[in-house]
């Protein structure tokens, strides 16, 4: 016992902020090393830079979090956000940047939204859909990234259309393309994108969904929640999310309202 007495009077004299960081740290990353979940499949939190780097504000929380409780950072790179559901379950990562839902919440703990971004629908300029609301049709296939936001929700909400499910959101836009499906569902800023560089398609107007984006940890981890929680929304009301989406291009993407 005798060699843990100079540790435990050192840590006792540690501000409390500190000794509460360490004990978040502990608690969110057990092994030391912050390891976090960039889903390279939404390109609105997250995209490569010149040198292959994440970017966005994905990475740029996920640095901020590592620095302020003092630990190394590991990116652990994805394509598809169903992906990193289910790398979670495995244990592969500490810390993730996902839309939260309510089947994705029973093994994660989520902070509030930091952003909020559109799901929405593409179709081809001759469709005679013009509206989200006449998607649910027999005979109306859906081409979605498998375990994507919105893949979880149309699941939930759609009756009569059939759900076409590719292994990530791009590859859903390209088999939509390949096989001519009805209509293409997304994230809007990807959709708008490819609708611009191919002019026989057309996004519909509005939303099928809002998508709020959080950040989350495993559960069992509850003890770092509090802590996340209030960086979460420091980082919007101080202007950290809002930076982080302009500098990589994402200004259209809406920093959510305080949580």
């Amino acid at each position: 016992m005798t060699p843990r007495r100079p540790l435990l009077a050192a840590a006792a004299l540690l501000p409390a902020t500190a000794r509460a960081d360490a004990a978040v740290a502990a608690a969110i990353a057990p092994s030391g090393t912050l390891r976090a979940a960039i889903n390279f499949g939404n390109p609105v939190l997250a995209q490569r830079g010149p040198d292959g780097a994440p970017r966005g504000v994905s990475a740029v929380l996920a640095a901020e979090v590592a620095r302020r409780l003092g630990l190394p950072l590991r990116h652990v790179p994805f394509d598809a956000a169903g992906r990193v559901t289910e790398a979670g379950a495995r244990g592969e990562w500490d810390l993730c940047f996902l839309a939260v839902d309510p089947q994705r919440a029973q093994g994660i703990l989520f902070t509030a939204p930091y952003v909020v971004i559109e799901g929405a629908y593409m179709v081809r300029q001759d469709s005679p859909i013009t509206r989200n609301e006449e998607v649910d049709r027999p005979g109306v296939r859906v081409a979605v990234g498998r375990g994507s936001a919105y893949d979880l929700f149309l699941t939930r909400e759609l009756r009569h259309a059939t759900i076409i499910r590719a292994p990530t959101s791009p590859a859903s836009v390209a088999q939509f393309m390949a096989e001519g499906l009805e209509v293409a569902a997304n994230v809007r800023q990807p959709l708008v994108a490819h609708a611009a560089a191919n002019p026989g398609l057309r996004v519909l107007p509005g939303r099928f969904m809002a998508i709020e984006q959080a950040v989350g940890i495993p559960g069992g981890r509850e003890a770092a929640l509090p802590w996340l929680r209030a960086f979460v929304e420091e980082a919007k009301a101080s202007g950290l999310v809002a930076r982080a989406l302009a500098e990589s291009g994402q200004a259209d993407a809406a920093v959510a309202p305080p949580g």
